[in-house]
């Protein structure tokens, strides 16, 4: 196992969680591979104020009445019960103190006379531990301190015989691990020219790490993660593109190459087709897998191997190239594979500079890539740090982010090498809203489900690159001076014009800046439409069309609000005189909001508006259409600021006008626009 590199962490990190299951380490190994000596060291190293450390022979020495010997005296069923007893008082003890507790005690009895070993591990051992740490002392080592110890009265036995127990103990432990949810890691205490580092020192190291992580810590430190890369290498992109890598960014799985050059190819299938499936806990238990596998250098040349063998989809290569070129595009790989694989791959692609890796892979690195994190990071980019997100991924451990991302690319590979189990997550996913579209690579292999539910992109199409790669904050956008702008504002400015003919001018206006600016704001996607000759072809429509919802600010608003729908027939359209009309169930699976209004003044009342959907969604792009801006509006003030600082919400307006707006009777847009101005 690796000399692992672990400290407390830092102020900025996440400390650890109290409340939860209290954190029992089990010590196990066969008689005389070092436990209680090791138990000795640890309670040196450590100290108890935040350990307790019980010998299991000691603590059943100290419940039992009349002690260990009469306790070896009892029958079996006897035996077990001072078993459950002894690990239930220890449970207690760590929960009441919050310590963590470190027990050696024995897993399984056997003498060479008899064919099979006797398991001593209780229903409650396996309730109470969170982990287990291996003692994997070589057999030849434990027969020398076994005919050493004057101590004790062993019975004699021989090197293969425990060699035989020792398999056996490790092989039952791994699988009923897993079936309680218990980490599991074996060690070796013999250091060696590559690995000097002393069991004391490693294990030492690994129980610091079990006291702070939990699932928890780990989605807090991810975060952590994010931050600091954003901070130091990426700045403050627009938009941030967030891959997947494994089966991605190229066809082949890393993982699966690791473990055929050091064991079984199918150790993590094993893993993760087990009673943990793709859970936190499954994941840790992978990291573990990793550092009983290899130490550090070992890890390293590994990763170096492995990154060898993958080669880049060119696709991406060419995208990840255009995105390096831009300061407004950050590029992220959130792998739940090796995180120094696929920096050493980025190396070798020269990109290295450009994309940030964020996972894991060994304890140091400090979490772990589950698909929950995944979508949690992705919304920490929209909702903390108001980026515009594009996700790629191609299994279900990307649907989370998938779901809370801008836009969702699911890249699908050879049908040899794809996710089995994506096809009907997938479809469920997309039943319950996600609407996302899919990238075949190669381009010759089959899609996944219907195109028409899950349309087809293709990586190089000069379309789709420039809505992935285009800056994404106009801030504001005025027709101004067009000569389309110009016939389009002459009947509104008309004042023998009112009524329906003013309306339908309202309307038309709303349809025009639809089409003209609020598409290029929000961005387009394509879908697929029967043809007249009864073919099918490629379609285009708003971005989330269905998912839009437009609001008409009353009463004004609502003629180009109607425009604005005729252009996206497929959006929602609602009416609002008062911000607090605005349901909150219009509003939870919109992805994005158009407010509109014919006049903006001094911007007020938009500015109520924006502030009582950002109270409950902080991160949804909303798009403001209005007739006629007055200029110190969008220069000036909170609707100024608004603009400015929330880089999610624009503007998009057919004129401004020095001219402020304190219209009534005549003057008054609203009672031009429904003949009420005698009613005023």
């Amino acid at each position: 196992m690796a000399g692992l590199q672990l400290d407390h962490p830092t102020a900025s990190e996440p400390k650890p969680v109290h409340g939860r299951k209290p954190i029992i380490v089990g010590l196990y190994g066969i008689p005389g591979s070092g436990k209680s000596t090791l138990l000795k060291q640890l309670e040196q190293e450590v100290g108890h104020e935040e350990f307790a450390f019980h010998d299991g022979s000691q603590v059943i020495d100290g419940t039992v009445p009349g002690g260990l010997k009469a306790f070896q005296a009892m029958g079996k069923q006897e035996q077990e019960h001072w078993r459950q007893r002894a690990i239930g008082a220890i449970g207690k003890k760590c929960k009441d103190s919050e310590k963590v507790g470190v027990v050696a005690g024995h897993f399984m009895l056997w003498s060479e006379k008899e064919q099979a070993g006797e398991s001593v591990c209780t229903e409650n051992d396996l309730a109470t531990y969170t982990h287990i740490i291996y003692l994997d002392t070589r057999p030849e080592a434990i027969m020398d301190q076994r005919l050493g110890d004057l101590e004790r009265s062993r019975e004699s036995t021989t090197v293969n015989h425990l060699r035989r127990w020792q398999q056996q103990e490790k092989d039952q432990l791994r699988q009923l691990c897993r079936e309680h949810h218990i980490l599991f890691l074996s060690v070796s205490p013999h250091p060696t020219k590559l690995d000097k580092v002393s069991v004391m020192t490693k294990v030492s190291r690994l129980l610091r790490d079990f006291q702070y992580h939990s699932e928890k810590y780990n989605a807090e430190y991810a975060k952590i993660k994010l931050d600091e890369a954003l901070g130091a290498r990426l700045g403050r992109p627009e938009t941030v593109l967030v891959l997947d890598a494994d089966k991605t960014l190229a066809a082949q799985d890393t993982g699966t190459l690791f473990w055929q050059m050091v064991s079984d190819e199918e150790t993590l299938k094993t893993l993760f087709s087990g009673p943990l499936r793709y859970s936190y806990t499954a994941f840790r238990q992978a990291t573990l897998l990793y550092e009983e596998t290899a130490n550090n250098w070992e890890f390293e040349g590994l990763c170096q191997a492995v990154a060898a063998k993958v080669t880049l989809h060119p696709e991406f290569m060419s995208l990840l190239q255009k995105a390096a070129e831009l300061k407004h595009v950050g590029v992220i790989v959130l792998t739940s594979g090796l995180r120094r694989v696929w920096e050493k791959v980025l190396e070798t692609a020269s990109l290295s500079n450009n994309v940030t890796v964020i996972g894991g892979g060994r304890i140091a690195d400090g979490i772990v890539m589950t698909g929950a994190v995944k979508g949690a990071l992705v919304s920490r980019l929209r909702e903390h740090h108001q980026m515009y997100v594009w996700a790629f991924g191609d299994s279900p451990l990307d649907l989370d982010m998938f779901k809370v991302a801008d836009q969702a690319i699911v890249v699908v590979g050879d049908e040899q090498m794809r996710s089995k189990s994506m096809e009907s997550e997938l479809t469920t996913a997309m039943d319950d809203g996600l609407q996302a579209r899919q990238v075949l690579l190669p381009r010759t292999g089959s899609p996944r489900l219907d195109i028409a539910k899950i349309p087809v992109v293709e990586l190089t199409d000069e379309d789709f690159l420039e809505s992935v790669l285009r800056r994404r904050s106009p801030g504001v956008l005025i027709a101004g001076d067009r000569t389309s702008a110009k016939l389009l504002m002459t009947p509104t400015r008309n004042a023998e014009l009112a009524g329906p003919a003013l309306r339908t001018a309202h309307r038309q206006i709303g349809w025009y800046l639809a089409t003209e600016f609020l598409a290029d704001v929000v961005g387009l996607e394509k879908y697929v439409m029967p043809h007249v000759l009864g073919h099918t072809i490629t379609g285009y429509r708003l971005a989330h069309e269905r998912q839009t919802l437009i609001i008409a600010l009353m009463r004004g608003g609502d003629p180009m609000a109607i425009g604005v729908n005729d252009a996206f027939p497929a959006a929602s359209l609602a009416h609002a005189k008062h911000p607090d009309e605005i349901k909150p169930q219009n509003l939870e699976k919109s992805r994005t909001i158009i407010l509109v209004d014919s006049v903006i003044n001094t911007g007020k009342s938009v500015v109520e508006f924006v502030r009582r959907i950002r109270e409950q969604y902080a991160s949804v792009p909303i798009v403001v259409v209005a007739n006629v801006v007055q200029d110190q509006s969008v220069l000036h003030g909170e609707f100024a600021q608004i603009l400015e600082q929330d880089t999610k919400t624009n503007l998009v307006a057919l004129r401004l006008s020095t001219t402020k707006f304190t219209g009534s009777g005549m003057t008054d847009t609203g009672n031009r626009l429904f003949n009420t101005t005698h009613l005023d």
